[in-house]
């Protein structure tokens, strides 16, 4: 069965950073796509990074462009994302997803995933 578990939320204030953790496991070893997705109550799951097959291609939302990166350790089966300068508008339920249908587009819509965790709450204050 496929899981993915993710860690490293919590409560800063403003500027803070944090890194948050998906550990995946389950998975046959070659992943065609990873993705970081957020949703704030009242609001629908939103897209905030995806990262192709091989880790070369990568894609942000605007809203997070030059502040937050995706990143991988293919060894621990673990994705990141280093989220730095955090902002109050950036409180959400993390979520990390996987697709494994091949594809070789680094993709950005909900749908086009197949697994995802249970999530973690970023809460950032100003």
């Amino acid at each position: 069965q496929v899981s993915l578990v993710e860690s490293g939320g919590g409560m800063v204030q403003a500027g803070a950073s944090l890194r948050l953790s998906c550990v995946a496991s389950g998975h046959p070893s070659n992943v065609p796509g990873m993705g970081w997705f957020r949703q704030a109550p009242g609001k629908e799951r939103e897209f905030i990074a995806c990262m192709n097959w091989n880790g070369a291609t990568t894609s942000y939302a605007d809203s997070v462009k030059g502040r937050f990166t995706i990143s991988r350790d293919h060894a621990k089966n673990t994705l990141y994302l280093q989220m730095n300068n955090l902002k109050p508008e950036d409180t959400a339920v993390y979520y990390c997803a996987m697709r494994l249908m091949y594809g070789s587009m680094c993709y950005r819509a909900i749908a086009e995933y197949d697994y995802w965790g249970q999530g973690t709450q970023v809460t950032v204050s100003s």
